[in-house]
């Protein structure tokens, strides 16, 4: 499929992503009766439903034969995405929301170093220091909060950014690899939505969940999950592994204000002070990021007129 997106669309757009991912938490504490790998379940679920319904119409039905032709890479792909569904929401049943989003800081500066390693791309120092900057504000945001005792909750959770790091890379090294044939790799998600909700079936039956909470789990699974993911993985053809994983930041800072307004849970100071310098880490990294396309455009279209003239 033929990328359409500039580079400031897919930034704009991985914003909104983020804005999706961050409803999570705040449905999730009106749910009544839904606990643990039951809501692991039927979010995977009803994404995997809503993808099937949602590809052949958006890329027709040949995608299900495309699929079959993807190879090792769509599976590898989907392997992450299943694992990133399933290890956040088992961290949270092991230790504190907390913990989970600290460990979540991790994932710009793991991306960048499993982006180095595979594809040799090498970062600008802004990036480097809006990572460092990022991952500070983040630290600093539950520094008051986190119970180091809960080791295998951490453990867990650190699944999730490694997976994420190793899922944009792939993204963007097959992009690179086959700029001319790139494989497709959005069905990557409906393939992750699809072994998350096989993996922990055993472990959420019985089932508990209410009329209300299916409501809510099949909005999670189409709106918080499906759709984000998918836009994710179209924004990642254009942006760099790194910028991914530092704008996915925003998440957190998105979900805190989201639970704020919609359950109750008022952010300390020390949520404030941490996300200051998140955003201002993004703003700027961005900011200069678009100054320099500005004097490389600039550049460009100097020497075409000198090689006109």
């Amino acid at each position: 499929m033929k990328n359409q997106l500039s580079h400031d669309q897919a930034v704009m757009l991985m914003v909104v992503v983020t804005l999706l991912w961050a409803t999570a938490g705040v449905v999730t504490r009106h749910l009544d009766a839904a606990r643990a790998f039951e809501i692991t379940f039927w979010r995977s679920f009803f994404t995997f439903l809503t993808l099937c319904v949602l590809l052949p119409l958006w890329q027709g039905r040949d995608v299900w034969r495309r699929m079959g032709r993807a190879g090792g890479i769509l599976w590898l792909s989907g392997a992450c995405w299943a694992v990133m569904f399933t290890a956040f929401m088992v961290a949270l049943t092991l230790t504190t929301v907390a913990n989970v989003l600290v460990t979540l800081a991790a994932g710009p500066l793991l991306t960048a170093l499993v982006s180095r390693a595979l594809t040799g791309q090498r970062l600008a120092l802004r990036t480097w220091t809006a990572m460092m900057v990022a991952g500070l504000g983040i630290g600093w945001m539950f520094a008051k909060q986190v119970d180091s005792g809960h080791f295998w909750g951490n453990l867990v959770a650190f699944a999730v950014p490694v997976a994420g790091a190793i899922n944009w890379t792939l993204v963007q090294h097959q992009r690179i690899k086959n700029a001319g044939h790139p494989v497709d790799l959005v069905p990557a998600v409906l393939l992750g939505a699809l072994i998350s909700s096989l993996v922990v079936l055993p472990l959420a039956w019985p089932f508990r969940a209410s009329g209300h909470d299916l409501a809510l789990l099949a909005g999670l699974g189409a709106l918080q999950l499906a759709i984000p993911c998918v836009l994710s993985v179209v924004c990642a053809r254009v942006l760099s592994a790194p910028e991914v994983s530092l704008l996915a930041l925003l998440e957190v800072l998105f979900g805190t204000l989201l639970a704020w307004i919609g359950a109750g849970e008022q952010p300390s100071a020390d949520v404030f002070t941490g996300a200051s310098l998140v955003m201002s880490a993004l703003v700027i990294n961005e900011w200069l990021a678009w100054r320099e396309r500005q004097v490389q455009a600039q550049t460009h279209a100097l020497a075409s007129h000198d090689n006109v003239a």
